[in-house]
């Protein structure tokens, strides 16, 4: 197993669309098990998507306090209810906003083994699975930030989450 390299915010891997995973091979597998590797040498960790390591497949692993969970392919394929808190990413260290998302999720994916699994998820598990499951569309939590402000939780410091927004989408043309 290998640590890989968190990309940065403003990276335009972190803009792409990821593809889906066609088998499972032992590739993946590597994949699998190297994402577990970074996301539990990660400080503040949750969850890790794959194109945050610079690889552009639909593969997530994420452990919110009851174990890993690992997902090939997600979907998600209901959601209900809805949630309001700070929300923070392993490519934006030290940085949070307050995010709205659904209460409640139901998805579909892969296991690694290749059967179809299907994971309920509220609270803070669904918040985990549709911020993974952004990453595999492009799209980062900063997109969904419900003020407009950016904290830094370090220093309490504000930015403004325009000007973040804009440093992402440029450097990703």
């Amino acid at each position: 197993m290998t640590i890989k390299t968190i990309l940065p915010f403003g990276d335009p891997t972190l803009r792409k669309l990821s593809k889906p995973v066609e088998s499972i091979t032992p590739r993946i597998i590597k994949l699998l098990d190297d994402l577990t590797e970074t996301l539990y040498a990660s400080e503040g960790r949750a969850g890790l998507a794959a194109p945050q390591v610079g690889i552009l497949r639909r593969v997530i692993v994420m452990d919110c306090g009851e174990g890993l969970i690992e997902l090939i392919n997600p979907e998600i394929i209901y959601r209900s209810g809805e949630q309001v808190g700070p929300e923070g990413c392993l490519s934006y260290p030290g940085y949070a906003g307050v995010v709205r998302r659904s209460q409640y999720v139901k998805i579909k994916s892969l296991t690694r083994s290749g059967s179809e699994s299907i994971i309920e998820g509220e609270g803070i598990l669904a918040r985990c699975i549709q911020h993974e499951v952004d990453h595999l569309n492009g799209f980062l939590y900063i997109d969904h930030i419900k003020d407009g402000l950016f904290y830094n939780e370090e220093t309490n410091g504000i930015a403004n989450l325009l000007e973040v927004t804009k440093l992402t989408y440029s450097n990703s043309l």
